[in-house]
């Protein structure tokens, strides 16, 4: 997992499932535009200088109290589920809320961030904004929203660890995710050495590619030449 932390969350992407016709560095895990494996626009890095995450998922899903369902406890139901997982955790935090609710709902904050980083978790992405960015800022936990805002209202723990959805990515309770601020994406645990392999090839081969890029001049033709690659031309004529 620290070996994965090397490379950018696009570069993850392309070793998953981005070209899956190029079996020599894609897995093709899923459907490139249908498989629910990364997250779309809406999500924010709220901390690009803290760099790239990665962690085993946990998955929470939160909505407003009813009164037909309560659980023990809210906080402690979700730190035992980080405890309780391989470390280091990415949060992956649903908001189910009606959406006029869910705009104004600035669910986690310092108390609970707090709480969650001392059970062994370094990351957490919600489909809904949140709040304290400034105060959370210097615990070094990556924090992925669609925004921030600075109040809520009342608010219950609806379930732990069950498949969610955020902003397109679905996450089941142990998968890997890794993000950036491009966004994130996940793939299932077992293949985690074969993904930072993959990464590497096409680390290497973008950097030789790139290379021959420089050295086109700028000549159209050469650069045809290097996207069908062909990298070795004759860089005086």
């Amino acid at each position: 997992m620290e070996q994965l932390k090397q490379f950018d969350t696009p570069t993850v992407t392309n070793a998953v499932a981005t070209y899956p016709k190029n079996k020599e560095t894609c897995l093709g895990l899923y459907h490139p535009w249908d498989g629910q494996w990364y997250t779309n626009q809406d999500l924010k890095c709220m901390y690009p200088e803290l760099g790239r995450v990665v962690g085993f998922a946990v998955t929470c899903v939160y909505g407003l109290p009813d009164p037909g369902y309560q659980r023990r406890a809210n906080i402690a139901d979700v730190v035992q589920a980080i405890s309780d997982s391989p470390k280091p955790v990415i949060l992956a935090v649903k908001q189910n809320f009606p959406e006029r609710i869910k705009r104004i709902n600035g669910l986690l904050g310092g108390n609970m961030m707090t709480a969650f980083q001392a059970a062994g978790c370094v990351g957490v992405l919600s489909d809904g904004p949140s709040r304290d960015v400034d105060e959370i800022r210097a615990f070094g936990i990556q924090y992925m929203l669609t925004g921030v805002t600075p109040g809520h209202g009342d608010f219950a723990l609806q379930a732990t660890n069950v498949p969610v959805t955020i902003c397109d990515m679905s996450v089941q309770p142990g998968e890997i995710i890794h993000m950036d601020e491009n966004g994130a994406v996940k793939f299932p645990r077992e293949y985690l050495a074969d993904v930072v392999e993959n990464c590497k090839k096409i680390i290497a081969k973008e950097e030789k590619m790139q290379e021959a890029l420089r050295r086109t001049g700028g000549d159209v033709e050469k650069v045809k030449m290097v996207f069908n690659g062909i990298y070795e031309f004759d860089t005086e004529s």
